[in-house]
């Protein structure tokens, strides 16, 4: 009894040891966050700016607006861009507190097989967030502002609120950014076994239908946006899944090398083994 107690007790000191480190990192992160928080509320003006340029575009020239309905909106608006460009910019430092937490956990060749997904995340995420905000939000909006005009004897005019664009630009970055991830989501999860190449082949017309479900479902509910969403989404998998080829063919290139080497010192040691029978006769 009392040597498992002793052995409870020798257990618990790694475990302590992790859980300090793992709030150390945690509050490094929580420190770079607010430390980028305050930098973009001073600049909030500047970012929010930034945000609204496609829908100053979308108006025609010296025209369109934003309102507020509420005396806070604005204020809050500000601190809600403060928050999601701080993340952004803080992102780099969070993904790299992460994964000093976990990689002493990896073999080498773990390290080695995550690092590219981990490198990979931002880059995908940006790319998304490009596409939305340099091509499928000036679409939208500009399709959006085609319904002003008149009906019933009344004039329709486009008054968005503040906190509803902010709310809308930050759906659109978002679904753009998160699906252009699907790569690495399919990759990891190839390379974890639990899929293989020919079984997503073997799904290409159940992923085409839930690529065009995803799409209406995180996207307004426009056309245009909902295809520039579904076509990238496509072709990303078919991408991925010409990864998985080349992964695919080099790691049976390297298990046939690895095969081939084990088999060669049985072959040379045969006609020893020969000599050796022939002398004793």
């Amino acid at each position: 009894m009392a040597f498992g107690i002793s052995e409870i007790d020798d257990s618990q000191a790694p475990l302590m040891d992790h859980l300090v480190e793992l709030r150390g990192r945690l509050l490094r992160c929580v420190l770079a966050l607010a430390i980028f928080f305050c930098i973009s509320l001073y600049f909030a003006d500047y970012i929010l700016g930034f945000l609204i340029r496609p829908l100053t575009d979308a108006f025609p020239a010296g025209e369109g607006r934003l309102i507020f309905t509420k005396l806070y909106e604005v204020f809050f608006v500000e601190l809600k861009v403060a928050l999601f460009s701080g993340f952004v910019l803080a992102f780099p430092i969070i993904a790299n507190q992460l994964w000093a937490f976990v990689a002493p956990g990896l073999y080498v060749k773990e390290k080695r097989a995550f690092l590219p997904f981990i490198l990979a995340t931002p880059v995908l995420f940006t790319l998304g967030a490009s596409l939305a905000y340099f091509v499928v939000m000036p679409t939208a909006f500009r399709w959006f502002l085609d319904f002003e005009g008149s009906a019933g004897g009344l004039q329709i005019d486009a008054l968005p609120a503040a906190g509803d664009y902010l709310s809308l630009v930050m759906q659109f970055i978002l679904a753009f950014g998160v699906s252009f991830l699907l790569p690495v989501l399919l990759l990891l999860l190839n390379r974890a076994g639990i899929v293989s190449r020919q079984q997503l082949a073997g799904a290409r017309r159940y992923v085409i239908v839930g690529a065009v479900a995803v799409a209406a479902i995180i996207t307004p509910p426009d056309p245009g946006s909902q295809l520039l969403l579904a076509v990238p989404l496509l072709l990303l998998f078919e991408g991925s899944l010409l990864i998985m080829r080349f992964t695919d063919r080099r790691t049976a290139q390297k298990e046939s090398v690895e095969q081939a080497q084990r088999e060669a010192p049985a072959t040379k040691a045969a006609p020893a083994d020969v000599e050796v029978e022939r002398d004793a006769e």
